[in-house]
């Protein structure tokens, strides 16, 4: 394992959230920011798990916008962000950890699983297995290469470039020249927290990517539950929009205009409307 940083200027991100830091023990530390919403809210909270080399910190702008109306909790997968390193990165193993997140700070009170990227493949993967209660799952733009089907659209070799750049040392302008479309904010939190990414995390979920195929666990997830993707996502090309409709034809599908695999920083508020629209028909059953 690669030594991760997380310098004390990334550390000072965490009080401007307004979410407490809250962990759960086990085989692997796992840290968790909880975001407690408005006062005696009363919408199911969302558990909200980020992609392959997005710390909780990362997400913070998604979780402020949805902490408007409902608890947010949004977790540092193992391996990034300050929960612990493990030895097994599977998807398995990251739906465990899920699980004991649920189990631990939301037990019975319905959570909505809502997963980008990686984390989308993650908590599909949470609901096909059925161990945890919950009470609904929003897919946003999952990684749907795999076995026989088109390959992630970005190289192994470029996620580990970016990692072992920030484990050297990055900053926010290097940042910008991979995405300069984000906002200045989200690429001055990137730079800080790229490094607590766990290089070989990042290796074996890229592999996953291609070994795994989302489409064994899709059909398996029960209602209430959406998709949303990027109109111009390469990882969701228009191709498997028919094989999302038939592989569950219970769920709700949306579609951000003008966004690619980055839904949320390619189009904030379209993406906020999805979600609201997808959160709006689970609130109602």
């Amino acid at each position: 394992m690669t030594d991760r940083t997380v310098s004390l200027t990334a550390l000072a991100d965490l009080p401007a959230t307004g979410a407490s830091s809250r962990w759960v023990d086990g085989e692997v530390g796992l840290h968790v920011l909880d975001y407690p919403g408005p006062d005696r809210a009363t919408l199911a909270p969302v558990v909200l798990v980020p992609g392959i080399s997005m710390p909780a910190m990362g997400m913070d702008f998604v979780a402020r916008d949805l902490a408007t109306t409902r608890r947010v909790l949004v977790t540092d997968v193992r391996g990034r962000g300050l929960s612990q390193s493990g030895e097994d990165y599977s998807t398995e193993a990251y739906a465990g950890d899920v699980e004991r997140i649920v189990e631990a700070l939301v037990p019975g009170t319905g959570a909505v699983l809502l997963g980008h990227s990686m984390g989308a493949r993650i908590v599909t993967l949470v609901a096909a297995r059925g161990r945890v209660e919950h009470g609904g799952v929003i897919a946003v733009d999952p990684p749907t290469s795999g076995p026989g089907r088109d390959p992630y659209p970005t190289s192994r070799a470029a996620f580990m470039g970016q990692v072992e750049e920030a484990l050297r040392g990055t900053s926010a302008d290097e940042v910008a020249s991979s995405w300069p479309s984000w906002p200045r904010r989200e690429q001055e939190i990137r730079a800080r927290w790229l490094g607590s990414c766990e290089p070989e995390a990042i290796g074996a979920t890229h592999d996953a990517f291609e070994s795994e195929d989302f489409f064994q666990w899709w059909p398996r997830v029960p209602a209430p539950v959406a998709f949303i993707r990027g109109s111009d996502s390469p990882v969701v090309p228009e191709s498997v929009m028919a094989e999302v409709t038939s592989g569950n034809p219970a769920a709700s599908t949306h579609v951000v205009p003008e966004a690619g695999h980055m839904v949320f920083w390619d189009n904030r508020v379209g993406a906020n409307q999805a979600l609201r629209e997808a959160l709006g028909a689970i609130d109602a059953l």
